[in-house]
Parts: C-alpha cells; structure tokens; sequence
C-alpha cells in the first residue's frame, strides 16, 4: 500500500490539547496549563470595532503586511517601550500571532535542512515550525539557572546555521536574559552573519524591578535581528490572533510571499481591536499586571513548601515556573497522576525538550487569587504525595 505519511509525522504533537483532554475527563480541574491570562481586553479595544464596521471596504482584503493605521501605532509603541526605530533598514509586518511571525520568519530565512539553534528548554511551536520547514532545530542546553550559555551557543554555529533563538522573558522557564548577554548573542549573530530571533510576547511581563530588553535596539542590529511580538497576553487578545514583528527590510519580500500565502492579510477586525488596545491607559496593564504579580507571590510561597521534591528556579517574567522534579517518574505520566488524583494540570517538561528528568511547567497567568492558591495546593499536596510514595 502506498505511504500517506508526510512530513508532518516528524512534528510532535502539540501539548495543549492533550492536557486538555485529560482535564475534560476529571471534572473540576485546575488547569495550571496553558499560557493565557485571566483578564479581558481593554474597553477601548472593543470601543474600536464600531469603527471597523462604519466602513464597508473593511470586509475587502486589505494590505498583507497590516493596515497603515496599525503600522503607525506599532511605530510609536516600538519607539517609545522597545527603543526601536522604524527607518529604512527596517519594517513592521502584522501577523495573526506572533506563532505566525515565527513561522513566517523560519519560511524566509532558510531552506530545506538548514539549522535554527534553539536554547532548551525551548517553547515548542518554535521547535515544531523548524521541522515542519524541512530544516534542524541544534538544542543548546541552558546553565542551571535556565540562562543563556553564549559560548556554547557560538561553537554550536555551523556552516548550516541560519539563525539563534532567544526568549525574554521566557516561555517556559520565566526567566529573563540580561542585557548584557542579550548584546553577547546578538553581537555573535551579527559577527557570523546570521539571524537573531527574539521572542519578546511576554515583554511587559517581569517583576522585581527587572526590565525588558529589546536586541533590535542595539546599535547597528536591525540589518540581522527579527522581533517577534504578541498582544495575546498583555492585551488578553489569545483568540483574536494579532501579533507582529519588526525585520530586516530585505526580508519584507520573502515574508509577505510567505503571509500572502498562508493568511492574505491580518484579520482587519482584529487589527482595529488592536489599534484600540494600543491607546488602553497606564491603569489598564498597572492593574492587571500588579494582579498577576500578587498571584507570582503566592504561587512562590507555596511553591517553597517543595523545596528537596524539587528545584525552583528564581523567575522575574512571563508567568511561569519551571520546576525540576527529583524523581525518576516520566514527566507526562506524572502530569497523567496529578490531574487524575489530585485535579491540577501542569504541562510536561518533555515537550519543552527536558528529556534528562522530570521537569513541570506552572502557568499561573490565567488564575485568581483564590482559584490560584486552592490549584497550588492541589499541586504541592499532590507532589508530595506521589514522589514520596
């Protein structure tokens, strides 16, 4: 019989759906799982779709890379958060989410077999995009604090390398990259004539005092740096699927090939959502970013109780921790247990490329206090019980 296998059966299948299918089953779980917040866009974001449904040529095809009222918005935000400017090297493509972006980028920069360095643990739809392009994700092993290893990353460079990939702040780990290591890679990218991706969707959130930073900012970086960005979290937009990226002018050609094919053009509903959540005031992130930072506190707290179960990494960003289990049990059976047992869904380690023990990440962006704390307590209680058992 002929083989109807394609490509595709090289990709791992994506987590979230079979965590979430485990959840369906035990009624009244609490899903420490995907990677959302728990509130919902800005009033004027909503405020904004009335202006997208007076004009009539709104339901015609617009402009592949973004209508031009976003692309400006984009500009000033960029500018004045990021310390990016939007000149002549450079340029702003629209994406129905930064998952796009990715792709879009992986699409325009290589060709079948080439090689993306990826930092482990890495966040899997990039891992997936990699081999879904015929291309090899090169896994570069983070230090113990899950920071960047620059050295490694420069003797990991082959011929092949298209491209690194960084994170910050960090899906999975939380973690969040320094400046100065930032300019170490993006210096390496520049000297060996490759790409540096950087994934910025959780740009607003770190804690503690820590602040983003953004690599196409450095001095003399636009010509090789790609920017990827997301307004799914900070703007609680998951579902209305907006994102954009800032690349090298000599890749527009490339990339709006890629998004003319796969998209035609940004949802433009979305896109007047997105102009209106640009102008949300300061009170809108000040409070529902402070509110996830109450709940960071709480989860660490009660987090602390695992310490000799488990290693807790220190995380100033995104909403997660990851933590290193001290058990020899396989990551998803474990996942597998806690839900089943105890009602509370992590996500397994193993799809973030963890294969050398037992790793869990927590998300607790999409909490309240209370549901959050009574999820965690699910979760210590739970790992107590089974790793000691």
């Amino acid at each position: 019989m002929e083989s109807l296998t394609s490509r595709m059966h090289a990709v791992q299948s994506p987590i979230i759906p079979v965590v979430g299918e485990l959840i369906k089953n035990s009624p009244g779980t609490i899903s420490l799982g995907q990677g959302v917040v728990s509130y919902n866009p800005p009033p004027e974001a909503i405020e904004f779709l009335a202006k997208f449904l007076a004009e009539p040529t709104n339901n015609l095809y617009k402009p592949v890379e973004g209508i031009p009222l976003l692309l400006t918005a984009l500009a000033e935000k960029l500018q004045s958060f990021n310390g990016i400017e939007i000149n002549e090297e450079n340029c702003i493509v629209v994406t129905a989410g930064s998952n796009m972006g990715f792709m879009n980028t992986i699409l325009a920069i290589t060709n079948p077999g080439d090689e993306i360095i990826l930092n482990t643990p890495y966040y899997f739809n990039h891992e997936m995009a990699i081999a879904m392009a015929g291309c090899r994700a090169v896994l570069v092993a983070t230090d113990e604090n899950y920071q960047l290893r620059k050295e490694a990353i420069a003797q990991a460079i082959t011929p092949k390398t298209r491209a690194v990939v960084t994170i910050s702040p960090n899906n999975p780990t939380g973690v969040v990259y320094d400046e100065a290591t930032l300019r170490e890679v993006n210096q390496i990218c520049g000297d060996r004539s490759i790409y540096h991706i950087s994934d910025e969707a959780y740009q607003y959130f770190t804690y503690n005092g820590v602040k983003h930073i953004s690599p196409a900012a450095f001095p003399s970086s636009s010509k090789y740096t790609i920017s990827l960005y997301s307004l799914s979290k900070a703007y609680g937009f998951a579902s209305w699927r907006i994102g954009y990226m800032v690349i090298p002018k000599h890749l527009l050609v490339a990339v709006k090939k890629v998004q003319d094919t796969i998209l035609i053009c940004p949802p433009v509903v979305s896109q007047y959502a997105a102009l209106g959540a640009l102008q949300a005031k300061e009170e809108y992130f000040q409070s529902n970013i402070g509110a996830i930072a109450q709940v960071r506190e709480l989860v660490l707290d009660s987090l602390n109780r695992l310490q000799g179960l488990c290693t807790i990494t220190p995380a100033n960003g995104a909403f997660y921790f990851f933590l290193k289990v001290h058990t020899q049990m396989d990551a998803l059976e474990l996942v597998k247990r806690l839900i089943q047992e105890y009602k509370v869904a992590v996500i397994p380690g193993t799809t973030f490329g963890m294969d050398n023990g037992c790793y869990l990440r927590v998300a607790y962006g999409a909490l309240q206090k209370e549901t959050a704390k009574e999820g965690i307590d699910r979760l210590v209680q739970g790992l107590q019980n089974i790793v000691r058992s």
